[in-house]
């Protein structure tokens, strides 16, 4: 399958790098390598790539896609996560911008083989690292009643998060859930007929929550900002597109938190931690997309750019 994927605020997200023709440049979330080739078109012959994607199939296609600029250009299967070991690996101390694009890419959820659609009655998966061993059906069968709630109401913000884990629980004693479509009957089941007619389809909230849980999207983000900040050579730049409220609220306070660190009590006429500023954001409200890509794109709808400048 042709691993189709159009990049969201893509003209913003390049703009938003300030290139140098010499820098060093990582695309954490590769995908379809739509950011990557324009960041690479802006390259001279010092400057360079590293492309990460924990999905082996997005590497497979970037490296045909960017074959243009092999030289210059290296692909990394991996988690985002690991960017201090990878950058290690390569010899690099600093890099001068890291763009993420977060959320699931238009060909994972496209191919229903992958399990990520509620469109198709396909076998129950959601990894975005296929070498990963737990998929979805382990979360659906395995999670009690509690915490499948929690995950529902937390990442999907479902507000009938109570009753569709209700429903899961009960269906599951009867037999294990093993496909999209069987789960799709069941939330369908929890949620009142006259909600389903208006807010778009029923699974979506419960879905995403799924993928969010099984791939520790919101963990590794968290977990993986700061690191990222530290990475950044003086002036460089760390670009986040988020599709999430969740997503976009971690980005925000960690972004915040990195330009003013100081934990002083506002009382305090100087600063006494000694917790020094890392940069600024640039954005001091997230960049969205026009009208225009929203046309072109419905996938755009919910993206969010945010972008923080090392000092």
């Amino acid at each position: 399958m042709e691993f189709n994927h159009k990049s969201v605020l893509l003209e913003e997200t390049i703009e938003s790098l300030d290139i140098k023709s010499d820098g060093i440049y990582v695309d954490g979330t590769l995908g379809g390598g739509g950011h990557s080739l324009e960041i690479l078109k802006k390259l001279g012959d010092k400057g360079r790539l590293i492309g990460i994607d924990q999905d082996g199939d997005a590497i497979a296609f970037a490296s045909e896609r960017l074959k243009e600029y092999e030289d210059k250009t290296s692909l990394v299967h991996s988690n985002y996560s690991n960017i201090k070991s990878i950058l290690s690996e390569l010899g690099i101390d600093k890099v001068d911008g890291i763009l993420l694009d977060l959320g699931v890419s238009s060909y994972q959820l496209d191919n229903a083989e992958r399990g990520f659609t509620y469109r198709e009655d396909v076998t129950l998966d959601m990894r975005m690292d296929r070498e990963s061993t737990e998929t979805a059906q382990d979360i659906v069968n395995n999670y009690s009643e509690q915490e499948l709630y929690r995950v529902i109401r937390d990442y999907g913000e479902d507000r009938f998060a109570k009753n569709i884990a209700k429903h899961i629980v009960k269906a599951r004693s009867i037999k294990p859930i093993e496909t999209t479509g069987e789960l799709n009957e069941i939330i369908k089941a929890a949620i009142p007929a006259k909600v389903r007619q208006t807010g778009g389809h029923p699974s979506k909230k419960t879905f995403q929550a799924i993928r969010i849980e099984l791939n520790h999207e919101l963990d590794v983000l968290e977990n993986t900002l700061d690191d990222m900040i530290d990475l950044l050579d003086s002036g460089g730049r760390l670009s986040v597109i988020t599709f999430h409220s969740l997503e976009d609220r971690i980005v925000k306070e960690i972004f915040k938190r990195n330009m003013n660190p100081c934990t002083c009590p506002p009382e305090f006429p100087v600063c006494v931690c000694g917790k020094k500023s890392k940069g600024k954001v640039i954005t001091r409200k997230p960049i969205v997309p026009s009208e225009e890509e929203l046309y072109e794109n419905k996938r755009a709808k919910s993206s969010k750019l945010r972008v923080f400048e090392h000092i």
